[in-house]
Order: C-alpha cells, then sequence, then structure tokens
C-alpha cells in the first residue's frame, strides 16, 4: 500500500510538472510565442510522453519493453518515420555503451577489476560511508575528462565486486556511483557532450550577429567549481540520506550470503565465517586434527595464515599446525561458539575477517553442495581414506546421507550414491571439481576462472581505446588532417574487437556481457526525443515559457533557465536539449539583461540534472545490476535533482 501511494505521489508530481510545461503556453498567447501554435502532432509526442512516464512508474510492463513501445508507436502516429523509430538501436550512444560493456567484461574475467576492488578496500576498509565516497568520487574524476557513460561501466564491475565481498547491497553503491559520473561531467569543458558543444554554439551566437558585443568562449576549466560543488553535495547526499532514499535489494544480499539460497533451508546451521589468532606466547604442538575442534565445537577450519613464513593455506591438511601469532578462519554454527571455542582453547576472536577478508569473500570462495553419483570415483571409500582435503583442496563440512546430516567422524564416512558433501573451497576448485564429474552440484558455481595471463593486453586494449577517443584527432590535425575524426562509438568498438581478437573474452562471452535490457530502453527513448524536436514541441515550450516569465530578477531567470533545461534533459537528449535551448536562452538573457555566456553555461551543465527516470545512458546502465525500479529513481533522483539547482544557482551567485 505504502509502495503505491509513493508510486501515485510521484506521478502526480511528474503530471503536474508536465501540465505547467504544456499549459503555459495556452495562457502565454499566440504573441508569446511570436506565431506559433500547438499543432496536432505537438499534442500527439505530448501524450506519447504521458503514456511512457505512467508505464515508467507504474511498471505494467519492463522499461526495455517501454522503449520498444515507443520504437512502435512513434512511427504509427506518424510523428517519426519508421527509419527514425529504430535509429535510436545504432546512435554513438547506444553503440559506445555496448562497447564499453563489452571492454569492462574483458577487464573483470582477467582480475584487474579484481586488483582494483583490492586497492579501494584497502583504503576504505568496510565502511559504507567511505567505500561510497572513494567510488563515487573517483568515477566522478575519471568522468570529468572522459565520457559519464564509460567511466560508469568501466568501475561498476569493481562496485559489484565491492559489494559482494563487504555484504554492502550494490544497490547503495551503484546509484551514487551512476550519479557522479553523470555530474562528473560538469568539472570540465570536456567532460560531457553538453559541455563539449558549449563554444560551438557559443561561436555560432557570435556569427550570427544577434549578441551586443562578440562573447568569449569557456576555458577548460571556468565551470570547475560549480562542478566540483556538485560533486561534493551529491557525496554528501547519499552519506547523510543515502539510507532513506536508496533501496537495499535482497537480491545482492543473497549474492554475499554463505550458504546458497536455494540449499539454505538444508543448511541453516552454518552461521557465518570468522577469524582467530594465536596468541604470541601460545604453544601448542598438537595438529589439526589432535585438537579435536571440529568434533567437540562443530567448527571447521578453512583457512590458515603462518606468521612464520607469512604463507596462506586455503583448505589446510588435518596434520597441519597453528603456532603463535598464526592467523586461522572457521566456519562455525554460531559467534556464541565460536567464542566459546577461543576461550576454551586460548584463541584470539577478531571482530572482523582481516587477512582472509579477500580469499575467503563471495567473490573468491564458497560453500557448495556436492552430490555423489552412481558413476563417481568415491562411492563405496571412505572420506579419510581418499584423503578429501588434499585431494580436492576443499573442506568438507558437513555429510548427509539418509536424511540426516552429520559433523562427527567425517574420515570414517564411506559415500554412497546420493549423499550430499558441504564442502568450503575456492570457485577455481570447484570449477576444476566440475570438470572431473566427480560430483554433482546442486546450485551454479558462483565465481568463474580468471584469465590473469590475458590481464596485460586487456589493459592494453583499454589504453588503445581510451587513446583513440583523446588522441586521434589532435594527432591528425598535427599530420595535417584536421577533417578526420572518429567517433567514440568507433573508439571504444576498436578496444572491445581488440579485446575478443587476442581472446581476452570470446565473442560468446562478449555478446552475454551486454545488457539488452539496457540497450533497446535507449534503443526507444531516443526516438521519442527525435520526436520531441522533430514536431517543434520542445522549442514551443520552451519560447513561450521563456517568453511568459517576463522581466525577473537574474538570478531568477537563470533558476527558471535550469529548471527548463532540467526537464527537457529527460525527455530529449542533453545534446538536444543543449542545442535547443543555448540559442534561445542567450536571446532571452540579452533581453533580460543576464549575461548570455553564464547563460549558456547555465543550459549546459543543467543539462546533466538527470536524476528522476532511467532515461539518462549511464542511469538505464545501472539499472537491472543495482535491481533499480523507476521508483527508485524518483525517491532518490527528486532530491538530488532540487540540490542540483540550488547548489548550481548558489555557486553562481557567489563566484559568477
Amino acid at each position: 500500500m505504502k509502495h503505491r501511494i509513493e508510486q501515485l505521489l510521484i506521478l502526480t508530481g511528474i503530471m503536474i510538472t508536465c501540465l505547467l510545461f504544456t499549459a503555459v503556453p495556452s495562457f502565454a498567447g499566440s504573441s508569446g510565442s511570436e506565431g506559433m501554435r500547438i499543432t496536432a502532432q505537438m499534442g500527439i509526442v505530448m501524450g506519447v510522453l504521458v503514456l511512457a512516464i505512467i508505464l515508467f512508474i507504474f511498471e505494467f510492463v519492463r522499461v526495455d519493453v517501454v522503449g520498444i513501445i515507443m520504437m512502435v508507436i512513434l512511427p504509427i502516429l506518424g510523428v517519426v518515420t519508421p527509419k527514425e523509430a529504430i535509429s535510436g538501436l545504432s546512435s554513438n550512444a547506444v553503440v559506445s555503451i555496448i562497447a564499453v560493456i563489452i571492454i569492462g567484461a574483458g577487464l573483470d574475467k582477467t582480475g584487474v577489476m579484481n586488483v582494483l576492488a583490492r586497492k579501494i578496500l584497502q583504503i576504505a576498509g568496510k565502511a559504507e560511508s567511505r567505500i561510497v565516497t572513494l567510488i563515487a568520487g573517483t568515477v566522478a574524476f575519471i568522468s570529468s575528462f572522459m565520457q559519464n557513460i564509460g567511466a560508469a561501466a568501466l568501475f561498476m564491475p569493481a562496485a559489484i565486486r565491492i559489494g559482494r565481498q563487504t555484504g554492502i547491497p550494490i544497490s547503495r553503491i551503484l546509484m551514487p556511483m551512476g550519479f557522479c559520473a553523470i555530474i562528473g561531467g560538469t568539472v570540465t569543458l570536456v567532460g560531457a557532450s553538453p559541455t563539449i558543444l558549449l563554444n560551438d554554439l557559443i561561436e555560432q551566437a557570435n556569427s550570427l550577429g544577434f549578441m551586443p558585443e562578440k562573447i568569449e568562449p569557456l576555458g577548460l576549466f571556468t565551470q570547475t567549481p560549480i562542478g566540483v560543488a556538485l560533486v561534493a553535495s551529491a557525496i554528501i547526499y547519499f552519506i547523510v540520506l543515502g539510507r532513506f532514499v536508496l533501496p537495499a535489494k535482497s537480491s545482492q544480499q543473497s549474492d554475499s550470503s554463505l550458504v546458497p539460497e536455494s540449499i539454505v533451508d538444508t543448511y541453516d546451521m552454518i552461521d557465518a565465517i570468522y577469524e582467530l589468532e594465536v596468541p604470541e606466547d601460545h604453544n601448542d604442538p598438537r595438529n589439526l586434527d589432535e585438537l579435536g575442534i571440529r568434533e567437540q565445537y562443530h567448527i571447521n577450519i578453512i583457512a590458515i595464515y603462518h606468521d612464520k613464513i607469512q604463507a596462506k593455506i586455503l583448505a589446510p591438511r588435518r596434520t597441519d599446525r597453528l603456532e603463535n601469532k598464526d592467523r586461522f578462519a572457521v566456519i562455525a554454527h554460531s559467534k556464541r561458539i565460536v567464542q566459546a571455542m577461543a576461550k576454551d582453547m586460548g584463541y584470539i576472536l577478531k571482530p572482523d575477517l582481516d587477512f582472509f577478508a579477500e580469499d575467503l569473500s563471495p567473490n573468491n570462495s564458497g560453500l557448495m553442495e556436492g552430490i555423489i553419483t552412481a558413476r563417481s570415483e568415491l562411492v563405496g571409500k571412505k572420506l579419510g581414506e581418499i584423503h578429501f582435503t588434499e585431494s580436492f583442496d576443499a573442506v568438507p563440512i558437513t555429510i548427509c546421507t539418509d536424511g540426516y546430516c552429520h559433523f562427527n567422524d567425517l574420515p570414517e564416512h564411506k559415500f554412497k550414491p546420493g549423499d550430499a558433501v558441504l564442502m568450503f573451497g575456492t570457485w577455481k576448485v570447484f570449477h576444476w571439481l566440475k570438470s572431473k564429474n566427480t560430483f554433482a552440484f546442486t546450485t551454479e558455481i558462483k565465481g568463474e576462472l580468471m584469465r590473469t595471463d590475458k590481464a596485460g593486453i586487456a589493459i592494453v586494449w583499454l589504453v588503445v581505446a581510451l587513446s583513440l577517443v583523446m588522441g586521434f584527432q589532435p594527432l591528425m590535425a598535427m599530420l595535417g588532417f584536421p577533417g578526420m575524426k572518429l567517433s567514440l562509438s568507433v573508439c571504444l568498438l576498436a578496444g572491445a574487437l581488440g579485446m575478443i581478437l587476442t581472446n581476452v573474452l570470446s565473442i560468446d562471452e562478449a555478446y552475454e556481457s551486454v545488457d539488452w535490457m539496457t540497450v533497446f530502453l535507449l534503443g526507444g527513448l531516443i526516438p521519442l526525443g527525435l520526436a520531441f524536436q522533430k514536431t517543434g514541441a520542445a522549442e514551443f515550450i520552451a519560447t513561450t515559457i521563456m517568453t511568459a516569465i517576463g522581466s525577473v530578477p537574474t538570478i531568477i531567470f537563470l533558476l527558471v533557465v535550469g529548471i527548463l533545461t532540467s526537464f527537457f534533459t529527460l525527455v530529449v537528449s542533453n545534446v538536444g536539449a543543449t542545442v535547443l535551448l543555448v540559442p534561445l536562452c542567450m536571446s532571452m538573457a540579452v533581453k533580460a539583461g543576464a549575461d548570455p555566456k553564464i547563460t549558456a553555461m547555465v543550459v549546459a551543465i543543467a543539462a546533466s540534472n538527470t536524476f528522476v527516470l532511467p532515461t539518462h545512458q549511464v542511469n538505464a546502465l545501472i539499472m537491472r545490476p543495482g535491481g533499480y525500479k523507476t521508483m527508485d529513481y524518483a525517491k532518490a533522483g527528486a532530491g538530488m535533482t532540487v540540490l542540483f539547482l540550488i547548489v548550481l544557482i548558489g555557486m553562481l551567485y557567489l563566484f559568477y
């Protein structure tokens, strides 16, 4: 009931906004729009926009289906041609997303993102606020010099790994990262497409001669104070209000749980992993088998760090010994039992995983249930006889046979078909066991085999792609070919293709890595924005609103420009909104006595104020991995949109 009320409130707010933007022209009169009148096609496009918003909010169909509906309904209604309706699928933005996702998948499969995640955790620890700050701030910095979609897509695998390793729901990490990737484009003039276009549009205004005096182009860092303030405010917003506006998706929580969800009812006696330390003055010559920790406490030692030789042993043997200052990890029924064992044996229970935080994280290891098949080589053999841990590099936790799970006397258990063995090991080991057909695993093996030998090649192709993005055109100009340039999509496709040709990942893996929901969502929204421009609806609304506000203080005029741009960037591409509004608002600024240069900058920056709907490429990209719904964007994005405008206008008032 609460969810439905939230939906209705948000829909009401958006509908009121739409009505204001469409009703103002009627009150402004024909003189206010310089003879322009609303046409049937304008009304059709506005109706389709309202339909799309309703479908987004109430989720009668999935968001990618909404995109397909737009591709079908717009040409049927005659507001775009059939060719224009499907043009979004081949657009520079959509192809760029496909390419950069493939590049990110290549970096992930070679272990590069593991290294990045490890570095972030070393700096930030496991505190959610520090992790969000570091990830969001880093992505914003990268986004200030490259396309925000690229920065977000490249960082997303690392963010997902961090969420799984720390147990923080990934939905609480990806949205701050995505929003800061968008905002990061406002830090420099080359960070986002609207600001890149800005000087060209200013030069165009100068050449047309409707400016009272020549306007100087903006410098690379002219807007940097505003951009930095916007990034900082966004990070503070999520740190302070994140727990209220960000969802905590249970699906991601289950990914980081110790026991796979499908078998948790069978093995509900398994609690968690704990780390302990052997005191410096401890001296016990017994080996693990002689200590009897498993038999007495039902606790399994799954890893040891030997301080003397500074080496880790995953899946330790029963003959291994614990020496002073060693660390070891255990799986137990409860923390209370571990505390009792530590007290009895003289060990020190650590508050959290430290030495084993990465090795025993859900990214790298976990529990698997293996069923003994009739053809298994283990049938008729005892667990102790085959030296289970030594043979398979996995620690047996419990064996279930004839409807009963037992922990004691495991070495004496004789395997028979149908026995279920719950074991702990690395995903690499379980992939190897799967290939041997020794066990039939009842759940999917989460981890994947890393191609670490290809990491260097993957990084080379990333550098090639980024070099083409940033250096191809300047290089061609230096060589005397100033007209030669490559689109962002071609540059990124070059890197993706290079990874495929050098076997960093296969073509099938490349196809599987692409989130096709994102592709069709954006593919359908692009023609909707095109229809808004083509029918004149966008120009009609913008012109009449700018005319209707009349004579107001400069700061109010700039606020209206920011609000107007924020609305248009939701329904038209940020580039389309910039191209449409910069000339119009500069002209209105001259009439209102405002600075046209500052007004143009407001339009270009406010074109990044797109958070309440998943219509921006970055928002669409993180939607499925984060498990977000449209309501989640509306809930978190509404406050961010208002804060964005407040900070933008406040910085203009104070420093410009």
